[in-house]
């Protein structure tokens, strides 16, 4: 593989991986009742709607197993989505 390759399949990776972080946040708001792009909002309220969130929480396909707040919270972390983390964790206490 030379570097373009390289750049492009950790490029390709990372997507694929923001992608199930989405859906995984996604199947844990319904599993709650809440609303993944309310939740988004009140976490990010200066951004605009996200898309990849729209679009997959459209599309939703549930789960075979529960997703637990711990687990989701720890992925949001490992993305940088501190504030949507924090989010979480306040919904998931109530």
């Amino acid at each position: 593989m030379n570097q373009k390759e390289i750049e492009a399949y950790i490029i390709q990776k990372y997507q694929e991986d923001e992608q199930l972080m989405v859906r995984i946040f996604v199947e844990w708001c319904h599993e709650n009742d809440l609303n993944p792009e309310k939740l988004y909002h009140e976490a990010y309220p200066a951004q605009p709607p996200n898309a990849l969130l729209k679009q997959l929480n459209a599309e939703r396909e549930p789960f075979d197993m529960t997703i637990d707040a711990g687990t989701l919270i720890n992925v949001l972390q490992i993305f940088g989505n501190d504030d949507l983390a924090h989010i979480v964790s306040v919904y998931a206490k109530k």
